[in-house]
């Protein structure tokens, strides 16, 4: 079963909610947490949807539980680009639902809310005003040379992945 809600009922529900999109190194993050400061709203910071991931299954989201049906680390990153790329566009999109359930229920609190998103600009026209939304890019050079500059966790455990992988194939 599919549930559609309207692109009208979403706007009006997301009447004061901006979402900022684009590519990594941008300032997406930055520029939601000054504008949340700014105007006293709510940040929704990358991967706000996450108190939603109990909600997931393997067979309506097989993208999202990737991490729980791969075999190791070593699967993960020894896949071919197009691999990789299916299944960063297939959690996007399955993610896309999550974040609009997160947004609803931020949306209530009748503050404006800040969204650092990967929903597609697609989905965006659809659900959101069309000056509600900001595209934010940088250079595919940045993204790519200085991905593994930045200090969180995530970034800095694939990189101790690969090392790892690297270092077994040597």
């Amino acid at each position: 079963m599919s549930i559609n809600i309207k692109s009208n009922i979403l706007k009006y529900i997301f009447r004061n909610v901006y979402f900022i999109n684009g590519t990594a190194y941008a300032g997406k993050s930055t520029m939601v947490k000054l504008l949340s400061e700014k105007y006293d709203g709510i940040m929704c910071g990358v991967n706000y949807h996450f108190n939603l991931m109990n909600a997931i299954n393997k067979v309506d989201q097989p993208n999202l539980s990737y991490f729980e049906t791969m075999k190791d680390w070593q699967e993960f990153i020894g896949r071919t680009p197009e691999e990789y790329d299916n299944w960063i566009i297939g959690c996007g999109e399955e993610a896309t639902d999550l974040e609009i359930v997160r947004l609803i229920q931020l949306a209530e609190q009748g503050k404006k809310v800040f969204v650092d998103t990967n929903i597609s600009v697609e989905v965006l026209k659809e659900i959101s005003d069309y000056h509600h939304v900001a595209v934010m890019l940088c250079p595919q050079s940045m993204s790519v040379d200085r991905f593994f500059e930045r200090q969180d966790q995530e970034k800095q455990f694939i990189l101790k992945q690969i090392k790892r992988t690297i270092i077994s194939w040597i």
